[in-house]
């Protein structure tokens, strides 16, 4: 799985696909590997926090990986320099050609919006601040959900922070099994 990064991104988005994924290939039924990426060789967060992916944005190639996520962040923070750059872009639209999973969280759904890849296709994004993320996302022939997150076909969009670990479960079921989810559920104290 890749974790693809934005200048700006929100630390806790990043983390819930870190923790969860970090689980699984330690502890899980079926491991999952993740590898980090961005545009840049370093990143600073929404919240400060400097970041050194692992993965030169140059070499990754889709046919490495099963799936992508991707955080949102801040614009304040940077967050659409690195999101709406046409390279980033572009590796959302090879991920979708390929079929592979797409999940993001908040306005990491924008930069999939943009992309072009969910026109015509159900999607959500962050629902607070006069809508003006959802207008967005509509305004790239996004059909808006009402929901806390929307799966459509190989994408997961949602609302924000507050669903991040609810998506980075989705994501790792979709990768491997709900055996798999249900015992690093446990193991992570979610369930008893």
């Amino acid at each position: 799985m890749l974790l693809l990064l934005a200048q700006g991104f929100e630390e806790y988005e990043a983390a819930v696909f870190t923790d969860v994924i970090g689980w699984s290939r330690v502890l899980g039924n079926e491991p999952v590997e993740m590898v980090t990426t961005a545009l840049k060789s370093e990143i600073k967060c929404t919240w400060n926090l400097k970041v050194r992916p692992e993965l030169d944005f140059d070499n990754v190639d889709v046919k490495d990986f099963d799936a992508i996520a991707i955080p949102g962040g801040f614009e304040d923070a940077g967050f659409y320099d690195d999101a709406y750059d046409e390279r980033f872009l572009n590796l959302i639209r090879e991920f979708d050609r390929e079929k592979k999973v797409i999940a993001s969280i908040c306005v990491g759904a924008l930069p999939i919006g943009k992309s072009g890849v969910l026109k015509g296709r159900k999607a959500t994004t962050y629902d607070l601040s006069n809508g003006v993320r959802r207008k967005q996302l509509v305004s790239f022939g996004v059909i808006i959900q009402d929901k806390q997150i929307v799966v459509d076909r190989n994408i997961i969009t949602s609302t924000g922070p507050a669903t991040g670990l609810d998506v980075a479960f989705k994501l790792l079921e979709i990768l491997t099994s709900n055996k798999n989810v249900d015992k690093i559920k446990k193991l992570m104290r979610f369930t008893i």
